[in-house]
């Protein structure tokens, strides 16, 4: 084929991908994009493209690859610069998204898409009045544009501001009234009430289901469902909760046997004989707290609960530990491989994380990286960070995870969206929990229960502000006055003194839940 030809037969492909891309038929237009890769790799566009597919279809690596690859052939191109760093804050790598974005806004302060992630980027960086001002920033160049308002209230809630949130998210689906997630923002901002005025166009949405996409058909029911669970319409709210996973795990890749087989190596890797070999070789920082556990099993609470006294801060979810494993600080292979690291290895990867930790806040005695996933990592914490105290709160596992089903994850839990995969993974995170109880020395790890915590806050409170060699203070119990933003789905709940209707939770929706129960009973 003559270059003639080829370049015909790439425009051709070109043209049909950009159209059938428009028209939301994502697996056709992926195909074409790649056809023209075939005959041009660096082809900008067809690389923007399937980036654009990619993070559609929740396969963020590759759509970093691909937009790192267009932006490099198009170092121009602001537009793929912002989509690059939207595929970084999906990936977690929040630092090189807002560098991304900012590298956007450098070129065009008022850019849309630049301004939102930036936003985005610092809200979760624990930047909340940098963020704040990119959304106020964003509303007033376009005061009709609801993203500015949506990531206002986002703000907002964090704060604790949950009256002035509630108006934002009303600004936004005023300005955007067919946007499943701003109406979703609203839901979750206060309980439904009969006759609630919410509802009705939350219904109306869902007659006319099939003119949304898959990911705005998600919010959707998520959002019913929530007001249907308000209303003690079990039966309609879990009809939308189980549409709402079954389309959201279409959509999230989880490979179930891949995820066993890594639970294995770690328990593998960090067996008694490298664990007592190891023992004492880290850094000896006594500043972090890490405070693990499966999601929604109450660690914000706990989080909340030491963040309110004056020596601890908390730095919320942070991926430090995640960074230096992938940079290859514990090793090239790991979890493989442990046991044949040099022992300054393990002091060098301590360090680095304490200054990390330290540079957020070098004054506080104790700083708290509320990363529940970190459960995967405690014999590298503690081989790493020997001093650091480990707090594992745990919470009835029906509970647990129907909660987990109820709340709809930005990214990063893809377990979470079938009842049977949801279960099994428990199990896995149950077993790895209790090799961690037989290979750390006494006294390592504290073991929370949430109800135990619910029933008897005093007690539970000063056994957790004991075990992390703090003194009392009674500020510890009057958490829900404590201000600071708070990033996780239990935002509004650690606003509040605690309450015991959580417990229980999942008992209205016994009868569907079967393949949960299956599992775990």
């Amino acid at each position: 084929m003559n270059d003639a030809k080829r370049g015909l037969a790439a425009r051709q492909h070109y043209e049909s991908a950009v159209a059938l891309h428009r028209q939301d038929k994502l697996a056709e237009a992926e195909r074409h994009y790649l056809a023209v890769r075939q005959i041009y790799p660096h082809h900008p566009g067809a690389l923007h493209g399937l980036g654009l597919i990619c993070i559609r279809t929740q396969r963020f690596e590759e759509a970093a690859e691909f937009l790192r690859g267009a932006t490099t052939a198009a170092p121009q191109d602001i537009a793929i610069r912002s989509d690059l760093g939207k595929a970084w804050l999906m990936l977690g790598r929040y630092e090189d998204a807002r560098r991304c974005f900012q590298d956007v806004l450098d070129t065009d302060p008022a850019h849309v898409a630049a301004l939102t992630g930036l936003g985005d980027a610092l809200g979760i960086l624990g930047r909340p009045g940098e963020a704040k001002s990119a959304f106020e920033k964003l509303a007033a160049i376009d005061p009709s544009n609801a993203a500015g308002h949506f990531g206002i209230g986002t703000i907002l809630m964090q704060q604790g501001q949950l009256d002035d949130a509630r108006r934002a998210f009303e600004n936004a689906v005023a300005r955007a009234p067919r946007r499943p997630a701003y109406h979703r923002a609203l839901a979750e901002s206060e309980r439904f009430g009969e006759n609630d005025p919410r509802l009705a166009p939350l219904e109306a949405m869902s007659q006319d289901e099939a003119s949304f996409s898959d990911d705005q058909r998600v919010e959707l029911h998520f959002a019913l469902a929530k007001a249907y669970d308000d209303l003690k319409r079990y039966d309609q709210a879990f009809e939308h909760l189980k549409k709402g996973n079954a389309i959201k795990r279409r959509l999230a890749p989880y490979d179930e046997a891949a995820v066993a087989s890594y639970f294995r190596q770690i328990a593998a890797a960090f067996n008694p004989a490298v664990m007592q070999t190891k023992h004492k070789v880290g850094h000896p920082s006594e500043q972090p707290i890490f405070i693990v556990g499966m999601p929604r099993s109450g660690t914000t609470l706990v989080e909340q609960i030491l963040a309110s006294h004056p020596s601890v801060f908390a730095a919320g979810e942070l991926l430090y530990l995640n960074d230096l494993v992938a940079d290859g600080r514990a090793g090239m292979s790991y979890p493989s491989g442990v046991a044949s690291l040099p022992d300054q290895m393990f002091n060098r990867l301590g360090r680095d994380y304490a200054e990390r930790l330290n540079a957020l806040a070098p004054t506080p005695k104790r700083i708290i990286d509320k990363l529940p996933a970190n459960f995967r990592h405690i014999g590298l914490i503690h081989l790493a960070l020997p001093n650091a105290r480990i707090i594992h709160v745990r919470r009835d596992p029906i509970d647990t995870c129907f909660s987990c089903y109820s709340k709809l994850f930005l990214s990063g839990l893809n377990f979470a969206y079938d009842l049977g995969e949801l279960g099994r993974y428990y199990r896995l995170y149950e077993a790895l929990m209790a090799h961690w109880r037989a290979v750390l020395p006494d006294g390592a790890m504290l073991d929370v229960q949430y109800e135990t915590l619910v029933e008897n806050v005093a007690g539970e409170a000063r056994r957790v502000v004991k075990f992390c060699g703090l003194e009392w203070d009674e500020r510890c119990l009057t958490f829900y006055e404590t201000e600071r933003a708070v990033r996780t789905l239990s935002q509004a709940q650690v606003r509040q003194p605690l309450f015991k209707s959580s417990i229980g939770r999942w008992r209205p929706y016994e009868e569907w839940l079967r393949p949960l129960l299956d599992v775990l009973r």
